[in-house]
């Protein structure tokens, strides 16, 4: 499991949250808690996105895939 680093700002309509680790995945919810779960959802949405645009890319031969891990 990867954890992320989720930012969570005041709003007047209640909250805007994001990754901090990952620019454009953001979101926004009512509560706190809510917001926590649309980020979640942001997330999962965005590396789903990302894996299918990867996914095409490496169908054309251009690209090649591997495992990096980071400490």
């Amino acid at each position: 499991m990867l954890m992320y680093t989720a930012i969570y700002k005041k709003a007047r309509s209640g909250y805007v949250a994001w990754i901090e680790e990952i620019p454009g995945v953001n979101t926004q919810g009512e509560t706190k808690r809510e917001a926590q779960e649309n980020l979640r959802d942001a997330l999962k949405e965005f590396l789903v996105a990302r894996r299918e645009i990867t996914r095409r890319a490496q169908q054309s031969g251009t690209i090649s895939r591997g495992r990096l891990a980071v400490a």
